[in-house]
């Protein structure tokens, strides 16, 4: 696979499965067994279901893309209102913008065998008022 295909197909966990929430798409798009690092969740496809019943209006735009081989990298720019409770933090209400780092690696048929998920989730959980305001920036001066 070309990797302008590869992109094209990455670029759909962005528009289809986080921004639309169409969770069927990850059959296509994830290999069976595909293995997930750095996410609670099992699998990717369970790990985005539970950043839409998070934040619901969930909106992931693609900022900037690299591939080479067979392995595809995205910077995404996520944004969400804070619904249902999401790693420890109730329901806010809160309107929460984030950064995200995906490697993938893909198979020999196309479909990604393996996924990193890098985020700022001490940053999030902050904007969502998980975090007291200056408790890290406190913390940070003492050292």
């Amino acid at each position: 696979m070309s990797s302008i295909e590869l992109k094209a197909r990455a670029r759909r966990i962005a528009q289809e499965l986080l921004t639309q929430g169409d969770l069927a798409a990850g059959d296509e798009i994830f290999a069976l067994g595909c293995i997930h690092h750095g996410a609670s969740a099992a699998d990717a496809t369970s790990w985005i279901e539970t950043l839409r019943r998070a934040f619901p209006d969930l909106c992931a735009i693609v900022e900037e893309e690299l591939a080479e081989g067979e392995t595809v990298v995205q910077r995404l720019a996520m944004t969400g209102t804070h619904r249902r409770a999401f790693l420890g933090v109730p329901p806010s209400g809160r309107r929460a913008s984030w950064q995200v780092a995906l490697l993938l690696h893909a198979g020999p048929g196309g479909t990604f065998v393996e996924q990193w998920t890098i985020c700022d989730r001490l940053d999030l959980v902050r904007q969502l008022g998980g975090v007291p305001a200056g408790l890290i920036e406190d913390d940070e001066a003492d050292h």
